[in-house]
């Protein structure tokens, strides 16, 4: 009996082993998974060639003023650009200065003489007061990779 519980033991020990190893190998690859896709956004970067860098003009004032609005408002902004250069347009990411303001980035290349839009929303709530903020456009833009683009507003309290 006992030479039947030893073995028993041993051969769940082994079992419980294999499923641990299972279990993590598909854990690691459904991690590594995620990442490459990206939620399905189209990955980007910049190349390191420089020959492979071109121009960006924008076709708005990178900084603007929007007077005032009413705490609790969202306010949309966009910053239309053209690719002046003979290369595509790669923008490889859009980075808000603050968690108050969100940005969407092109998910292609801009290609040569067509435009683009950065598009941003920014959350007045709890924001009461001057507000300055920027989003960071880096892109494969000669002399400097990184862009910016700013916008200011007002936000008056609520009024109840």
């Amino acid at each position: 009996m006992t030479v039947f519980l030893y073995r028993f033991a041993k051969k769940y020990r082994q079992m419980r082993l294999a499923v641990l190893l299972l279990f993590l190998g598909v854990l690691l690859f459904s991690c590594q998974e995620n990442n490459s896709k990206k939620n399905g956004a189209v990955s980007m970067e910049i190349p390191k060639d420089s020959t492979l860098f071109t121009s960006i003009t924008w076709l708005d004032s990178t900084t603007r003023d929007y007077g005032s609005i009413p705490e609790g408002k969202k306010l949309e902004v966009a910053y239309r650009f053209v690719n002046s250069g003979n290369k595509p347009l790669i923008i490889a990411r859009v980075q808000p200065s603050c968690g108050c303001t969100v940005a969407e980035q092109p998910e292609a290349p801009i290609l040569p003489g067509m435009q683009g839009v950065i598009k941003a929303s920014f959350n007045s709530e709890g924001r009461v007061g001057v507000n300055h903020k920027k989003i960071y456009v880096m892109a494969n833009t000669k002399g400097s990779q990184s862009n910016e683009v700013q916008f200011s507003v007002v936000v008056e309290k609520k009024k109840w």
